[in-house]
């Protein structure tokens, strides 16, 4: 057995029988604590306890504008994040889960009739399947035909990330997110302590180092990522903190396009994006990333990078833009960037 499949043999044996619910958890990695939007709350107070009490996320991953969409969620346990996405994307829209782990898969599945009646959907908008997130092929996911992937704090658990990112492209319709919350360290973890399984099912010492994630996005066609936010996780176990020694870990919501256009700096043109007020539960404001803050009628200079991101996904109904690339002024002063919001932002800056 080589190490990759040993690694997934652990998380499947500490999710799948280890974890009987988050209250098992040694750490606040896996532990949601993010403010959810209020039309989110009403939806998951509708969702079983079952599904709640094995849930492990480290965000809240679910972007707006999803009705009608078709939505994957890479890891979906017991499907908390399936069931929200679903009920927001209407049952016009498709919501399918992946996860390698039967048991969590198990309560996932013995939910959909009742969720689907909570919600007052006449038909499932919902499917759950066992695959491997490095393989989306074996979940029968095709090139091109995902809207939006989620994945909330599972990405830091597999052996192969890099394979892992190239199946999200691939499967992305050109114009798709990546909208997803996973940790990462502040440097990279020594070898020894990724060996551990109870630090490697925590969520901790699979992180990847933040600086490797962009440059990991870079080499796969995708040199501009956004941080939407950021906390540092507290390791309140003494004996954990002890092995894990002076590597920070921080909980990071992100989000990625599958745009063709998109440059490694932000380059300005003299372009201007206007927001409409029409995504459904954000008529005053749109918050595309953590300096990006776009009120309802307000004229925004913007990068090209982020013109695109804008204009040429789903959101692009939603937004007035103003210009185009035919005349470059040089570099655009875009506030925090993937490159410079990275070691010390997750060091220092998350709270």
């Amino acid at each position: 057995m080589n190490t990759s499949d040993v690694t997934i043999d652990r998380v499947k044996n500490y999710y799948g029988k280890k974890l009987q619910g988050n209250g098992d958890l040694k750490t606040s990695a896996c532990c949601s604590v993010e403010t959810m939007p209020a039309r989110h709350k009403e939806i998951v107070a509708g969702i079983d306890d079952e599904i709640l009490d094995r849930f492990y996320g480290c965000g809240s991953p679910i972007p707006p504008a999803l009705d009608g969409r078709t939505i994957l969620d890479l890891g979906c346990g017991t499907g908390r994040d399936v069931y929200l996405a679903a009920c927001l994307a209407g049952e016009n829209g498709r919501v399918i889960g992946v996860d390698m782990t039967d048991e969590q898969l198990a309560v996932a599945r013995r939910h959909v009739a009742s969720q689907m009646e909570v919600f007052g959907f006449k038909q499932s908008n919902v499917e759950f399947c066992h695959g491997y997130i490095e393989d989306l092929a074996t979940a029968g996911i095709a090139d091109a035909s995902v809207d939006i992937v989620i994945s909330n704090c599972v990405i830091n658990l597999s052996p192969d990330k890099q394979r892992v990112f190239s199946e999200i492209f691939r499967v992305l319709k050109p114009g798709g997110e990546l909208y997803f919350a996973d940790v990462f360290a502040g440097r990279r973890v020594p070898p020894h302590l990724a060996a551990d399984p109870v630090l490697y099912g925590e969520c901790l010492s699979g992180a990847l180092y933040i600086e490797d994630f962009r440059r990991m996005l870079t080499i796969l066609g995708c040199p501009d990522y956004r941080i939407v936010s950021k906390r540092l996780i507290e390791i309140s176990d003494t004996n954990l903190a002890d092995r894990i020694g002076p590597i920070e870990f921080g909980s990071i919501t992100a989000r990625a396009f599958k745009l063709d256009d998109l440059e490694d700096l932000c380059e300005d043109y003299g372009q201007i994006a206007i927001y409409k007020g029409t995504i459904a539960d954000m008529p005053y404001s749109f918050e595309l990333d953590d300096h990006h803050l776009f009120e309802t009628g307000k004229a925004m200079p913007v990068c090209g990078n982020t013109a695109s991101m804008l204009s040429r996904t789903r959101f692009g109904e939603h937004f007035k833009i103003i210009g185009n690339r035919e005349t470059h002024f040089g570099p655009f002063d875009c506030g925090p960037s993937p490159r410079a919001d990275t070691n010390d932002a997750l060091l220092n800056g998350c709270c």
